[in-house]
């Protein structure tokens, strides 16, 4: 594990501060946020850092605060991965922990370097499991995330890979702020589980259209309202599922 902790701040509005960045423990009241602290840490994740593989015992559950982490399904025969989910500062990666699953079934990796809040599993389920704020979130947070999922797999079989790519990017830069990243080919083709020439052609297509431009590893989107327009349904879809969760 090479996520590294981050020093406490000196003050509890501090520590309050830095882990309100993840919109899910923002909409704790701040007593509930109270209770948390003792068992909180901030901690950094490097980008491409496996959090966990299929199988590994869930340790930690990770609030990201600017960084995000890509839920990746894998296939066993030729080590194929498609990514299922994503999970930014609006949500906790390792929600299975909160369902009572003590091993992952996916990969987890983080796919934007940031900073996120880490706790252990069993506190996470020692404050979850209370009937509290955290608990009625976390479960409006698991049907965000199946409907996520849900969309995913239905858009990865039936909409181009030109949109499906407008949809990742638009997902990344929701999450991280940001709309320039470093990405290359083969992360994408694993991403969106197609070949590298499939996702050449896409970026192509995207970059003739003047919404984005990729060299040497880094993508930049151009039009943030042409790329969305050439996106497909899916993502507007789970943008709205999750702000009414936020909401």
């Amino acid at each position: 594990m090479l996520a590294t902790k981050l020093r406490r701040n000196s003050t509890d509005t501090g520590e309050l501060n830095n882990h309100a960045e993840n919109r899910l423990l923002a909409a704790l009241s701040r007593e509930d946020f109270r209770l948390l602290l003792p068992d909180i840490e901030q901690v950094v994740l490097p980008l491409n850092e496996i959090l966990y593989r299929c199988g590994d015992v869930i340790r930690y559950v990770y609030f990201p605060v600017d960084s995000v982490v890509s839920l990746l399904s894998e296939v066993e025969n030729d080590r194929s991965t498609l990514e299922v989910g994503v999970v930014g500062n609006e949500g906790m990666a390792g929600i299975a922990v909160f369902l009572g699953v003590k091993k992952s079934r996916n990969q987890m990796i983080v796919q934007g370097a940031g900073t996120a809040s880490r706790m252990k599993a069993a506190d996470l389920r020692r404050h979850a499991n209370g009937g509290g704020r955290l608990q009625f979130l976390l479960q409006l947070y698991t049907h965000a995330l199946l409907t996520q999922v849900s969309q995913s797999a239905a858009c990865n079989r039936f909409h181009l890979v030109e949109a499906r790519l407008a949809r990742w990017l638009l997902a990344m830069r929701d999450r991280i702020g940001l709309n320039e990243f470093q990405l290359t080919q083969e992360f994408l083709s694993n991403m969106l589980g197609v070949r590298r020439e499939m996702v050449n052609k896409a970026a192509g297509t995207l970059q003739k259209q003047g919404l984005i431009t990729y060299t040497r590893g880094v993508l930049t989107i151009l039009d943030n309202a042409g790329l969305e327009a050439a996106s497909c349904d899916c993502y507007r879809s789970i943008k709205e599922e999750y702000e009414n969760f936020l909401d």
